[in-house]
């Protein structure tokens, strides 16, 4: 790494940036929910918001936290046999008997498609000594991705007194979630066959998140119900490289809110591109003075109305120590949103440079120099 020791730069011409047309003003659609949120899920930024912050049961989406750390496990096919005490447990379930023999990852599958309440409780007390151990676990990891207003009793959603969160909350858990390349295959899966059982047999699962079905570009989610919470969704949807996390609590009307919120959060949003660019560099030290170096286009989508945060950081030292290799990185180009880095590619060298031999020392000139005196 020769260029380690950089002077890092912020370039702004906007001749780098192409963008999209941006939309004419929109109409902020109504919804039944009582708490609402739409996000962007690259840079975080709220598109739409509705009590974000207004603490709310939030039902079975709360197995979206479940799920994610039995795949931070990373071992998928930990088998678990099943106790009286993990599969006694009303609601949904995914038909999980004392005795069974399932993996952690059937269990991933049985809470986020068939949002199976015997399914997370399992997992608890597999992962866990109780309930109460687990729920720290989760409380734990949501203060560390930034859950603010949020506190996680049970591990299925079902109600309890203390177990809240926000609308806002769950799309950060969500944003963070599709980091996960695990729960991304999981959550997008409308149909598949688990083995479990005693003895294990294959049983078919169906994800309960119409919007998969109804909506081009669903990622998929997490439904939930209860008397106390009402009806619960998360969504994440994903069109022309921009990714949107849509949440309402407490909607009668989710799968129509969802759409409609969607569809406003897509309108605001454009693509912007980072066009390519070759610039020279000096070589130290090698048998030519410069190389030219270049990056790949890069493209992001943004919410239009904030463009004026996006930035381009060029980070390189202001010359080379030959030997440079062609294609060899020698430099990083980033593309920042509010200060936070969105994508990066490397710099790299277009050209080689070879080094140059070393100087001959002093006795190798003087007999190079006599060679030349005595020979005619």
């Amino acid at each position: 790494m020769k260029w380690l020791f950089v002077i890092p730069c912020l370039w702004l011409s906007l001749g780098w940036f192409c963008y999209g047309v941006q939309a004419a003003p929109l109409q902020e659609p109504t919804v039944s929910a009582q708490s609402a949120v739409v996000i962007d899920g690259f840079t975080g930024e709220v598109l739409f918001e509705k009590n974000a912050d207004q603490q709310r049961s939030m039902a079975s989406t709360t197995k979206i936290m479940t799920t994610l750390l039995a795949l931070e496990q990373n071992d998928p096919n930990r088998e678990i046999v099943t106790t009286k005490e993990m599969v006694t447990v009303e609601g949904s379930g995914m038909g999980l008997l004392a005795g069974d023999h399932v993996t952690l990852q059937g269990l991933c599958y049985g809470m986020m498609l068939a949002s199976g309440n015997d399914a997370a409780n399992t997992v608890a007390l597999s992962l866990s000594n109780s309930f109460e151990e687990f729920a720290e676990k989760m409380n734990q990891k949501a203060k560390q991705i930034g859950m603010r207003n949020t506190r996680f009793v049970t591990p299925s959603g079902l109600d309890a007194d203390g177990h809240y969160s926000t609308a806002y909350d769950m799309a950060t858990l969500m944003q963070y979630a599709l980091n996960n390349p695990d729960f991304c295959k999981i959550s997008q899966t409308v149909s598949t066959r688990v083995t479990y059982g005693n003895p294990p047999y294959e049983r078919k699962l169906t994800n309960h998140h119409r919007l998969l079905k109804e909506y081009d570009g669903c990622l998929g989610g997490k439904t939930g119900f209860t008397k106390k919470s009402g009806r619960c969704l998360v969504t994440a949807a994903r069109r022309n490289g921009a990714t949107l996390i849509c949440v309402t609590l407490s909607a009668p009307d989710d799968w129509n809110d969802h759409k409609s919120l969607l569809d406003y959060g897509f309108a605001q949003m454009e693509s912007v591109t980072i066009s390519p660019r070759a610039f020279d560099l000096p070589v130290v030290g090698g048998t030519v003075p410069k190389i030219p170096v270049t990056y790949q286009a890069l493209q992001v989508s943004i919410p239009s109305a904030h463009r004026s945060k996006l930035s381009v950081q060029t980070q390189i030292a202001p010359f080379l120590y030959a030997p440079i290799e062609a294609d060899e990185t020698v430099g990083i180009q980033g593309v920042f949103f509010d200060g936070r880095l969105l994508m990066s590619t490397p710099i790299t060298a277009v050209d080689s440079a070879k080094q140059l031999p070393p100087a001959p020392s002093f006795w190798e000139q003087f007999w190079q120099n006599l060679c030349r005196w005595l020979l005619p």
